[in-house]
């Protein structure tokens, strides 16, 4: 498991500077380092409720720093972020902003859920233990309650047959998808894919990326989605992103950007996996 940071950002944004929006995710000149080297550059974007956003781009390019820092497993050094008009990397004290307690950012995590490259079950707990564990523990939900909703989840991945066995006995596309179900048995308003099918076999790619299309046209989730899958970021998404050293080099509608990008950095990088 990855353990969560709980390092807080040391820049105070006054309370005049905040305001509400419509975008159920807000990066304001959001910056990230490790050690010296700049990861996120004054990143700002949003994301609007519902809305599906695929962040495309070359490795090291901040992709998956973005969605790690929304589950607070990286801090960030300046600038500030609100999930659903809340403050994430903050709070509101005194009419100031003040980094954030763990307390807080314990119940701004509960608002997201993440499937994450490596598959990352508890290999000694059977399917639906790995589902009903968070719910009761985290949300108090009863075992009654939990087991319940757990089989509701894995009948929308496809893997309520394989409620009782562990994961060692499941290939990693079932795997995967039972992460998924974890993660939307705790009833997140935003759900993060990182490269969700990059540790799987090619033959069991499409199983994953299945399930996700289901979310994303059944379900009224908001997804930010991490990949290098392009033909499957072209139809399940309502907007493209590309990443490159830290900024949004350009971004917009899926046939826009993959048909006619119009910067020179954006053709060099999909000239690598689409033909125009």
């Amino acid at each position: 498991m990855n353990a969560i940071i709980t390092e807080q950002p040391t820049l105070i944004q006054q309370p005049e500077l905040i305001k509400k929006t419509n975008s159920i995710i807000e990066f304001h000149s959001v910056t990230k380092k490790f050690d010296e080297h700049v990861v996120l550059d004054q990143l700002s974007f949003n994301v609007q409720q519902g809305e599906k956003v695929t962040i495309i781009g070359p490795s090291g390019s901040g992709k998956s720093t973005v969605l790690r820092i929304l589950m607070t497993l990286e801090n960030i050094q300046g600038g500030h972020i609100f999930i659903d008009d809340e403050p994430l990397w903050h709070e509101k004290k005194n009419g100031q902003l003040v980094p954030a307690s763990e307390q807080h950012l314990r119940r701004m995590r509960k608002k997201m859920g993440m499937v994450f490259q490596q598959i990352n079950l508890f290999h000694h707990m059977t399917v639906q233990r790995n589902i009903t564990e968070a719910p009761i523990h985290v949300l108090g939900l009863t075992k009654e309650k939990a087991v319940k909703r757990a089989c509701e989840y894995l009948e929308l991945v496809g893997m309520i047959e394989h409620k009782d066995k562990y994961p060692s006995q499941l290939s990693g596309g079932q795997q995967q998808r039972v992460a998924i179900a974890r993660a939307l048995a705790m009833r997140p308003k935003i759900m993060l894919f990182d490269e969700p099918t990059s540790a799987l076999d090619p033959e069991l790619v499409g199983e994953v990326l299945a399930v996700i299309k289901q979310l994303a046209f059944q379900h009224d989730l908001t997804i930010l989605l991490v990949t290098h899958e392009m033909q499957f970021a072209k139809e399940v998404s309502d907007r493209i992103c590309f990443f490159d050293d830290g900024v949004i080099v350009e971004q917009g509608a899926p046939d826009d950007l993959f048909n006619y990008p119009k910067e020179e950095r954006t053709q060099q990088f999909l000239s690598n996996f689409l033909n125009h």
